[in-house]
């Protein structure tokens, strides 16, 4: 990120996800709150618009990963609900809108929104200027990495070390350096209570196709240029060597078209999106 600014690459994640629900077929994530959450009433105009103009061979895939990656950690925050967990931490929440359709409040679920002062000012902001609700289940954690420990202000805010959580980090791994990547998975594996976890990774481009692998570098490219490079890759069984390191099991590590044959009933747009993977972690309980 550029320091004092909210995150770019949140922005376009964002728009992406309201442009799949206009644009693709079948809808893989359906979020009544995307096209308002970028552009309020014009939030139709605005995902169209962004698509057009920016949009490359890639752009379909990438859109369909994003789509995918969301529905993916909301059926497993599902899955963890029936089993009793009752707090979801959204790490780089960005303009994410899982605590704002909250189907399990009535349950008693709170979410821990997590992200950068700047991009979760940005987002409050936009929140009150389309006129999305915020629900009394919503916790935001402003986390300044450079200066702030996040099991200091998770605990500031309510979340207590011993309860069982639901963690989401979604777009934000491979933005991160090896250090951050541990620091964070650090503070996971040491909650009492146990931890789930899914998040994203990108697998090292040479190892995919070589259109796969063109497309994936002009998208990295505009990010960068965003001021938000890629900078972490990671094989498959690299980053669950990782994670075991923390005493975490690995439940699933899925790419893209493993998520075509999960969502999408076969051949997709996810079949081009073999650099993105999915993977979903758990942490026993030692309290």
């Amino acid at each position: 990120m550029i320091e004092g600014k909210p995150s770019a690459t949140a922005y376009r994640a964002a728009v992406r996800r309201a442009a799949h629900q206009l644009l693709d077929k079948p809808v893989i994530f359906d979020d009544p709150l995307a096209l308002t959450i970028v552009g309020g009433d014009r939030g139709s105009a605005v995902a169209r618009d962004e698509i057009s103009r920016a949009d490359s061979a890639g752009g379909a895939a990438l859109r369909a990963f994003i789509a995918a990656r969301a529905r993916f950690a909301e059926d497993r925050i599902a899955a963890a609900v029936d089993s009793g967990v009752r707090h979801v931490v959204v790490l780089g929440a960005g303009l994410d809108t899982f605590a704002y359709r909250n189907p399990f409040a009535d349950r008693g679920v709170l979410v821990y929104e997590v992200d950068h002062p700047a991009t979760q000012a940005w987002k409050r902001q936009r929140l009150q200027q389309t006129q999305i609700a915020v629900p009394p289940s919503v916790r935001y954690v402003a986390v300044d990495f450079s200066t702030d420990r996040l099991d200091e202000k998770l605990a500031a805010a309510g979340l207590d070390t011993a309860a069982p959580a639901f963690f989401t980090w979604l777009g934000v791994v491979p933005y991160l350096d090896d250090a951050a990547i541990a620091s964070t998975l650090g503070v996971i594996a040491a909650r009492r209570g146990g931890a789930e976890l899914v998040f994203d990774y990108a697998e090292p481009p040479d190892r995919v196709g070589m259109l796969q692998r063109l497309a994936f570098l002009t998208l990295a490219g505009r990010a960068a240029a965003l001021g938000e490079p890629i900078v972490s890759y990671f094989r498959p069984d690299e980053i669950e060597k990782k994670l075991a390191a923390f005493g975490f099991s690995v439940a699933a590590n899925l790419a893209g078209p493993d998520l075509g044959r999960l969502y999408a009933g076969g051949a997709s747009a996810l079949d081009n999106a073999a650099v993105g993977h999915v993977l979903h972690a758990v942490h026993p309980s030692f309290a």
